[in-house]
């Protein structure tokens, strides 16, 4: 249909001259290829949704990763090896739950802690580390003071004064052992660890 140059005028002015859009009301629905994001079309909707659905799935991803446990046969392998279930962060994890409930859990954090220190080379944290596992694990006023023979504590404040990242090797080897020994054993057999396996096994069987 033929539209004159008077009546092309008119429907602009009609347009320019429409009242303002009240203020938090969406905009009418005025084009079909919004890439701006004026507008509430359904081109614009369906790729905010898309986006959405991007971030979502890339937050599940992450938190799976997050999420991930021990194998059975990891679980297995640390009722055969203290020393593998040391190197297990899971295994450190789990056995620390069990020694917080014996109220011992001090003696792997100090155990940890000598583990660090063997690793620094800059005599600055050396020196810092140092001092720090001392008042926090071996000094007599510490409330988490570790178990250690007189002979061990003695030959420690006598390399307080030129502190290396082996001072505690002796130390670190006698809380060792008092884990390997007395605790250990009695993790094996408590709820802690009979339920994880349990709870692994299940999984296995479920898959």
């Amino acid at each position: 249909m033929f539209v004159s140059g008077v009546e092309m005028r008119k429907r602009q002015a009609a347009h320019i001259e429409a009242p303002p859009q009240a203020l938090g009301q969406p905009r009418p629905n005025t084009c079909c290829l919004c890439w701006c994001g004026c507008c509430k079309c359904l081109w614009n909707e369906d790729r905010i949704e898309r986006s959405e659905r991007q971030t979502c799935t890339k937050m599940d991803s992450i938190e799976t990763a997050e999420e991930q446990h021990p194998s059975l046969e990891e679980v297995l392998s640390w009722s055969r090896s203290f020393e593998m279930m040391l190197r297990s962060l899971e295994g450190r994890e789990i056995f620390r739950e069990f020694l917080r409930s014996e109220y011992s859990e001090d003696n792997l954090l100090f155990w940890l802690a000598c583990e660090e220190l063997k690793k620094e080379t800059n005599p600055s944290v050396v020196d810092e580390k140092a001092r720090i596992i001392y008042e926090d694990y071996v000094s007599i006023l510490s409330p988490k003071e570790v178990s250690l023979d007189s002979r061990v504590r003695e030959g420690i404040n006598q390399s307080l004064a030129e502190p290396s990242n082996l001072m505690y090797e002796e130390a670190q080897l006698q809380i060792y052992t008092l884990m390997h020994r007395d605790s250990f054993p009695r993790f094996l057999n408590s709820s802690v660890y009979r339920d994880l396996l349990a709870s692994r096994r299940h999984t296995c069987l479920d898959t």
